[in-house]
């Protein structure tokens, strides 16, 4: 017997592939119960909302577990340069496994769907403000005054997001790679 959080759970981890591959208005209803084998009528059971709180905890779950990569491959990491150079690997990683099917967890529901829904603007706002916060702590443990690491937060989360958005575009990660470089030089001009 499948327990009912185990069909939440199996749902959501649905939701969030699809949502990240497909975008919020590609992926029909049945395609997610049916994905997430699970019948048709649950989808409303466990998410009375609909697929648009479907969408909203999907989006908050993959921005939670971005947010736990990200402060792991900064916590482990010696110095900056090396952890901008970890996140990019990992991110090109992502593309290239899927090939290019997925970019980032947020971007594709953002600009398809939070200009209509305000939980799903909401959940992605949330989540790219948790990746923010997860950088400005790493860059002010690193020595950065508070307001300079807000700033060089913003700066590094917005060039990954662009680099991810056009190496998925042109299916080539160059610039990504490009983006690594260009942030080498940001903070060498920092730390150094």
């Amino acid at each position: 017997m499948v327990r009912r959080t185990d069909t939440r759970q199996r749902m959501l981890d649905t939701a969030a592939d699809l949502f990240q591959t497909q975008g919020y208005h590609a992926t029909g209803l049945t395609q997610l119960t049916t994905a997430g084998g699970a019948p048709k009528g649950s989808l409303y059971f466990h998410f009375p909302g609909g697929k648009e709180q479907l969408a909203a905890e999907a989006v908050r779950l993959s921005g939670e577990r971005t947010g736990a990569l990200l402060e792991a491959i900064l916590n482990d990491a010696p110095d900056p340069a090396t952890a901008i150079d970890r996140a990019v690997d990992a991110l090109a990683g992502f593309l290239t496994g899927s090939d290019f099917q997925r970019g980032c967890p947020l971007a594709t529901v953002a600009l398809d769907a939070a200009g209509t829904s305000e939980p799903i603007r909401e959940a992605c706002m949330d989540g790219y403000a948790s990746w923010h916060e997860v950088l400005r702590v790493y860059l002010a443990a690193q020595g950065l005054s508070p307001d300079r690491a807000d700033e060089l937060a913003t700066i590094v989360l917005a060039a990954l997001e662009g680099g991810l958005l056009l190496a998925r575009t042109r299916r080539d990660l160059a610039p990504l790679r490009a983006v690594a470089i260009h942030l080498h030089t940001t903070l060498d001009r920092e730390f150094t």
